[in-house]
């Protein structure tokens, strides 16, 4: 089966990434495409700012931080594994929040067959993916100060539009957890405001893969019983399960690594 559109720009960006540069004869070979469609797909990537076009093929941007982008090629396989899972948790007409992060973007392609969804986001990434023309969901943008690698709102403002807001189920990702610390992210901007969109919420739900149960990063966003779920990529230790059964979270995984079969660890 050929790839899709978004399946082939996402691997010529890993080119990018890895290799610094990609030339346009390869990439047609490589993906079993006409090199017109890979021009095109070039210039589409060049014109969102993920990379810049050259004689031949194309290179890293020359003045760009590649935080979101390197940390999307983490994990893959898992983070789609959990999109997936997530995304089963939404129906039609429900109101939710996703944060920016790289484990929610992968929710975006499933969200996208909805109808009547309210989304609050504070990623313009997310905002034209799920606002294209056509789409049957409403999209409400977190307005503030933007971050251009990250293709992000954070700041006072859009703590204080998120403010005005109540009634949405929150799904946001973290950095790392710890059974005493909590829910912890990298930088202290993200944290704040995921903090407010978790206390605002009528629901709470996380996004992690394996590798997040491992250690906590600095800053905290919240407690662990501030989520009333967890979804990730695979079982984590006995520790960590007993220690949400203590809690009361669930724990949602797939089932012998097979995408839609979710196990849930919460005993009442």
């Amino acid at each position: 089966m050929p790839p899709t559109t978004q399946q082939r720009r996402d691997e010529i960006v890993g080119e990018v990434l890895k290799n610094g540069h990609v030339a346009v004869r390869v990439l047609a070979r490589r993906l079993e495409v006409s090199e017109a469609t890979v021009r095109r797909d070039l210039r589409s990537l060049a014109d969102a700012g993920q990379l810049d076009l050259v004689y031949g093929g194309a290179t890293l941007p020359r003045s760009s931080d590649f935080s979101f982008l390197t940390k999307a090629r983490r994990n893959v396989a898992a983070k789609r594994r959990i999109g997936l899972l997530a995304a089963g948790l939404v129906q039609d007409h429900d109101t939710v929040f996703l944060d920016s992060g790289t484990t929610i973007y992968e929710m975006v392609p499933h969200l996208r067959a909805r109808r009547g969804l309210t989304i609050i986001v504070n990623s313009m990434r997310f905002a034209v993916e799920l606002g294209a023309a056509g789409s049957a969901n409403n999209v409400i943008v977190v307005g503030g100060q933007y971050r251009p690698e990250r293709m992000d709102t954070i700041g006072a403002m859009a703590h204080e539009t998120l403010e005005q807001l109540r009634g949405f189920r929150a799904f946001v990702g973290a950095d790392g957890l710890s059974g005493e610390f909590g829910i912890t992210a990298c930088d202290i901007e993200s944290a704040h405001l995921y903090k407010l969109a978790i206390r605002n919420a009528r629901e709470a739900i996380l996004l992690v893969d394996h590798t997040k149960f491992l250690s906590p990063s600095l800053f905290k966003i919240c407690e662990l019983d501030d989520v009333s779920r967890i979804v990730t990529d695979c079982r984590p230790a006995d520790s960590w399960v007993e220690c949400l059964n203590e809690r009361g979270i669930d724990l949602l995984y797939p089932d012998d690594g097979q995408d839609g079969l979710v196990t849930e660890a919460h005993e009442d």
